[in-house]
């Protein structure tokens, strides 16, 4: 039987149809590391290239695909959450399920050695649910930092237009969450998510009625942003130095969740109190394009030397009081620091109600194995 086209030719085929620039620096070490992940595809047991997903750009998407995930996202505001409504009052969607379970595991996924295979997990989960509960056929856009830098709003992104997901803040006066403000703050006026979205989430302008946050708190969808972040953090020059320049995993997530780089910058050239909040980030929804980048970004180091970097945990060094003595240590099971014990790959991440099956991050390690089958256009 002959094979069937290697990822490399897929790759130049979806290259030529959408249009997308050929010398892009980012997209040449995607290509660069196609062979070691055709390789890897080769190896798997639940994935194969009949069963492949392609995760697309939402600058390349369609107007009807682009349609279709608008519809599928809005599905999930109105689908009833799966939560108990005891504990999570404020959760009575399934878009605010996937919120609460970001809130309730915030402190051991960031700055954790489970940072990457969390998120690539919960942004997967969330693409799950889309297909799965609201009868979308399409995959999980990303949002391409490089493409649109200091043209952010008038982006297909962020345009306000019906084909977006939604546009800025209304202008008013606001104090910046320790980031420089925008043109915005206030509540998003135009495009698909101008209404309400999670009123499970808890931030100022109104407090929420339970002090963990979980209880009925309707508000608005609130931004402000701007370029000032993404025209120096999140160009293709910088997404390429965090790649090349990063020779272990320590290194890569350390810098990529540092103040002036992607993770952070991304978050807050969204930035209101939903996708700059780092808790409630994910009621927003382009939180989801912008981790599926992440997680692209990720896939791309990876590819790099793909048999040494995935069943790899984070290291970090941690500084002891005394200023002597310094440990390697496999990244920590909470960002606080002090008292938690190391990361291991055989760790469980368990998203509750938000996926079906709890894997070990050793499962969660790559895009072609374990429960995912999906790579990048």
């Amino acid at each position: 039987m002959a094979r069937l086209i290697s990822l490399a030719l897929l790759s130049i085929q979806l290259l030529l149809l959408s249009g997308f620039a050929t010398g892009d620096a980012v997209h040449d070490l995607w290509a660069k590391g196609l062979s070691a992940l055709d390789a890897q595809l080769d190896k798997s047991t639940t994935c194969t290239r009949a069963s492949l997903q392609v995760r697309k750009d939402w600058g390349d998407l369609t107007d009807g695909e682009k349609k279709a995930y608008i519809t599928a996202v809005q599905c999930l505001t109105s689908a009833p959450s799966k939560l108990n409504p005891a504990n999570y009052p404020g959760a009575k969607t399934r878009f605010d399920d996937f919120v609460a379970v970001h809130i309730n595991q915030t402190m051991s996924i960031h700055g954790t050695g489970n940072f990457l295979s969390w998120h690539r997990y919960f942004t997967w989960a969330y693409e799950q649910a889309l297909r799965n509960e609201c009868g979308y056929n399409g995959t999980q856009p990303y949002w391409n930092w490089a493409r649109w830098t200091t043209d952010i709003e008038t982006s297909p992104l962020f345009d306000g237009s019906d084909l977006s997901m939604s546009g800025n803040g209304e202008k008013i006066a606001h104090q910046g969450l320790g980031v420089p403000t925008g043109n915005g703050g206030g509540c998003v006026q135009r495009g698909p998510f101008k209404n309400p979205m999670s009123p499970a989430i808890s931030p100022a302008p109104k407090a929420n009625p339970r002090r963990d946050g979980f209880g009925h708190n309707p508000r608005c969808l609130r931004r402000d942003i701007s370029n000032q972040l993404s025209s120096k953090y999140l160009t293709a020059q910088s997404i390429v130095n965090l790649i090349t320049q990063s020779p272990g995993v320590a290194r890569f997530q350390n810098t990529m969740q540092a103040l002036n780089n992607v993770h952070t910058s991304g978050h807050f050239t969204i930035a209101g109190d939903p996708a700059g909040d780092f808790y409630t980030s994910p009621g927003d929804p382009a939180f989801y394009l912008h981790h599926a980048m992440i997680d692209r970004t990720w896939a791309i180091w990876q590819m790099q030397d793909l048999p040494n970097r995935m069943q790899v945990i984070a290291a970090r060094t941690w500084n002891i009081p005394d200023k002597t003595d310094k440990r390697e240590l496999t990244g920590g099971t909470s960002m606080i620091g002090w008292g938690n014990r190391l990361q291991k790959l055989e760790d469980p991440v368990d998203l509750d109600v938000v996926a079906d099956k709890v894997y070990k991050i050793s499962d969660l390690v790559s895009i072609v194995d374990g429960p995912f089958c999906y790579y990048y256009a």
